[in-house]
């Protein structure tokens, strides 16, 4: 095994989100989710595919928080489902779905494992979605008082809160791609989205900050290394764009309380942003005790004058491995990330909260899954943050993605993330093999 140097106090843990594990969608008092309503409507998901039962983790968590002890975590990060603690989005408690993730939290406790939890990935209650959704800033109050029921209950003994998981997907993806829930292709309104998400996160750290809580509270971005595939001045503006638009969107008004120059203008250009109250980004800019963030490849961009408001494509390099998502391999883009970061944003601990790639598992006739592109792929990344470490970069902790293979979002169960392997018909959980190289890590 490849030799590290990790600082003693370095937290190595795994990753995962309700929607993709939980399944268990509609009982003990749950509400109806984006997700849940995007995902039964036809051609949405590969294979018609739906997060119904996903790994039945509502049911089997003890037996995963075993598996995860086995792997030595020192850290679980995940998700938890908004209208399973508030069916309509606000108002009326839901107990059942309270006590599962306080019961979640005390087996965690008891295994020695850390519990991490981020308060939204992705799952709106439908009903919120139904008054505008993330659209209406209405919604950024019920996400205070979700977040601020969770804080009183769960407050004393979880320390670490993100409160969102890549708002870029849940902006972008979902309301102008139109390929995540709720499944809109509105650039203006997913501009609007993303404001209100990044309004609700200041106001919870807020909040948080009011109840005097013993714990940190951070947001998780998915970010990425963008390169122009030439020295072109056209295709190195391009890089820039993106640059705005993939990392700065998010960035910016969390560290600088301001969106990017380029594309603001670009935004009022083409769009009405009265949306963007006074004193909005002071708001947005509530200091954090660290940064998540997410790191699965970099974006390689060429500039396309055909290409609607943005003026570029996207470049897939050729020489590089790819993983089964299509995505390079390159860890070199962790290490500049994060020496960027620190450079420009940020002193605060960072974490990585999400690395990993999907591969094609297969059990062999032995029961064992041999998965080496994925041992390959973590280790490569895994040096790429040792040094960031030594170049001075406060990298706190690592979460592989994911614990288990799960509902991949729109590829429904036909991409394997995780170092658990998962026979989606008997839920059966099989240690991969680098599960096995990953506990040895830790240990």
């Amino acid at each position: 095994m490849t030799e590290y140097n990790f600082p003693d106090v370095f937290i190595f843990g795994a990753a995962t989100s309700s929607y993709q594990i939980e399944g268990a969608w509609d009982k003990d008092g749950k509400g109806e989710s984006i997700w849940d309503r995007f995902s039964h409507q036809e051609g949405n998901v590969l294979n018609g595919d739906t997060g119904d039962q996903a790994c039945d983790h509502y049911n089997r968590f003890k037996e995963d928080i075993a598996l995860m002890k086995e792997l030595n975590l020192d850290s679980y990060r995940f998700s938890i489902s908004w209208p399973r603690i508030f069916p309509e989005g606000h108002g009326k408690v839901n107990q059942a779905g309270l006590d599962f993730y306080k019961e979640l939290v005390d087996e965690l406790l008891k295994a020695g494992i850390e519990p991490a939890i981020t308060l939204y990935h992705w799952d709106l209650p439908q009903a919120i979605q139904e008054e505008g959704g993330w659209e209406n800033r209405k919604t950024t109050d019920y996400f205070v008082e979700y977040a601020e029921l969770l804080f009183y209950e769960l407050g004393d003994k979880v320390k670490s809160w993100i409160t969102h998981n890549e708002p870029w997907v849940a902006s972008f993806l979902g309301n102008y791609f139109g390929e995540h829930a709720p499944g809109k292709n509105d650039l203006s309104a997913a501009i609007q989205v993303a404001h209100n998400i990044m309004l609700s996160h200041g106001k919870v750290v807020k909040k948080y900050r009011e109840m005097d809580l013993d714990g940190e509270i951070g947001i998780t971005l998915d970010l990425h290394e963008i390169n122009p595939v030439s020295q072109s001045k056209s295709d190195i503006e391009a890089a820039e764009l993106e640059e705005e638009f993939s990392n700065r969107w998010f960035l910016d008004p969390i560290f600088k309380a301001k969106y990017p120059d380029k594309l603001m203008n670009k935004f009022k250009d083409n769009f009405n942003l009265e949306f963007i109250d006074e004193g909005d980004m002071e708001i947005i800019n509530q200091e954090i005790d660290f940064l998540g963030i997410n790191y699965y490849t970099r974006h390689v961009i060429e500039a396309d004058k055909s290409n609607n408001i943005f003026d570029y494509k996207h470049v897939k390099m050729i020489g590089n491995p790819h993983t089964e998502m299509g995505w390079e391999v390159y860890p070199d883009g962790l290490y500049n990330l994060l020496i960027n970061l620190k450079e420009e944003y940020t002193d605060k601990p960072i974490y990585i909260t999400e690395n990993g790639r999907a591969s094609d598992d297969k059990v062999d006739e032995y029961g064992r899954v041999n998965d080496k592109d994925r041992i390959d792929y973590y280790a490569s990344h895994l040096k790429a943050v040792e040094r960031a470490i030594k170049s001075g970069v406060p990298v706190a902790g690592y979460y592989a993605w994911s614990l288990m293979d799960n509902f991949e979002w729109a590829w429904g169960y036909t991409r394997r993330f995780g170092l658990i392997y998962v026979d989606f018909e008997t839920k059966k959980r099989i240690l991969k093999d680098s599960a096995k190289w990953y506990r040895q890590l830790i240990k």
